[in-house]
């Protein structure tokens, strides 16, 4: 898919708690460790900003949810909190797209510094963040339980200035 008709494609639309029950089928399947649905409403408004990804379908059928972002805004930093895109929609380019969204959004809202977590074995979000200027700052030993349910991950800890 190129650029073009990806980008025509798709539809961003803020978070409501009514989205989460939709939503939390991508975030289990994307996680080892999933939020549970208290984590995910609890996640939404006040300092918390996030968008669902879909691809437009038409008015009939409105849009099938692609991935989304959640991040929190406080005092000049925004942290990006969880990230998903379907298993069956993954190495499409979404997550660089749900990444650049919340990057654009972050911004908007008046960040100039903003960090996330990622798991130390999550190659390819490494990759994806470091492409878009993000830097290791930090490690976090034993973090993250391990997705094979014996001992714990580190978390890297990166930032970028906006």
């Amino acid at each position: 898919m190129n650029k073009t008709s990806k980008s025509n494609n798709n539809h961003f639309a803020e978070i409501k708690p009514g989205d989460v029950d939709k939503l939390m089928p991508i975030e289990l399947a994307c996680h080892s460790h999933p939020w549970s649905e208290k984590t995910f409403l609890s996640c939404i408004g006040g300092r918390y900003f996030g968008e669902k990804l879909g691809e437009k379908l038409g008015e009939q059928h409105g849009a099938l949810s692609i991935g989304f972002y959640i991040g929190e805004y406080v005092v000049g930093e925004a942290t990006l909190m969880d990230i998903c895109v379907l298993p069956s929609e993954q190495g499409k380019g979404y997550g660089k797209v749900l990444l650049n969204q919340f990057l654009a959004q972050a911004k908007r809202l008046g960040a100039n510094k903003i960090f996330l977590e990622v798991r130390a074995k999550n190659i390819a979000a490494q990759m994806l963040y470091m492409n878009a200027g993000f830097i290791e700052i930090d490690r976090r030993t034993g973090y993250y339980p391990s997705s094979s349910g014996f001992g714990y991950e580190d978390a890297i800890v990166m930032s970028l200035k906006c």
